[in-house]
């Protein structure tokens, strides 16, 4: 069976420590990054200093600034600030024939929209998948055990992705509530930050949990 080819759209830190989960498992993978020269840099030095700085990427990691390079793989995986995607996505209108995972959080502030939506809108209807949860790039790189979701309207899609992502310590689970698991993606960071000045405050937990 051939080997599959992945395309991870966006450089940054989660982009990254997705390519070098996947390329663990065996996979063929492509990281792409907006700036040219700073793929480059990261092409030749196998180290992406400002996102991931201290992991070394595998010699079999491609990182090429070129859109060219992404065409023909398998899966594409959305990776990108969700202030960019739309702009991104006119670019690469040919990953709508190939399964897609987006791990965008967010929402776009000039529309309202969710990445999904942002997807569905410039591609049209598209295998579409969105892959989120409380994962922290440094921890997943490391091997510590990590629990995400994926989720799609298209069970047999999800199936597949969960197989394509879990590991023995990264546990994939499925939900066809593509609307919940983006909105727990964009506002756990909002959740997040108002438990810490909480407990600066000397709140407690009763008001962290309210």
């Amino acid at each position: 069976m051939a080997q599959k080819r992945i395309a991870i759209i966006g450089d940054g830190g989660w982009g990254t420590t997705l390519a070098l989960l996947l390329n663990n498992k065996g996979y063929n993978c492509i990281l792409w990054g907006a700036f040219p020269a700073y793929a480059r840099t990261v092409e030749k030095s196998r180290i992406n200093k400002k996102f991931l700085p201290g992991v070394r990427l595998p010699r079999n990691i491609r990182v090429t600034g070129d859109l060219r390079e992404i065409k023909g793989s398998d899966y594409y995986i959305l990776a990108v600030p969700c202030q960019y995607l739309r702009g991104i996505l006119k670019r690469i209108r040919f990953i709508a024939k190939k399964p897609i995972v987006s791990v965008v959080k967010g929402i776009e502030t000039s529309s309202l929209l969710q990445p999904s939506e942002i997807v569905e809108k410039a591609l049209g209807p598209v295998r579409l998948a969105v892959l989120s949860g409380p994962t922290i790039a440094y921890e997943v790189v490391r091997g510590i055990p990590t629990t995400c979701v994926i989720a799609s309207h298209d069970r047999a899609l999800a199936l597949e992705l969960q197989a394509l992502f879990s590991s023995e310590r990264f546990r994939v689970y499925t939900s066809d509530d593509i609307v919940g698991v983006e909105l727990g993606g964009a506002l756990k960071n909002i959740i997040a930050i108002a438990a810490g000045i909480s407990d600066g405050m000397g709140f407690g937990t009763n008001t962290k949990s309210a």
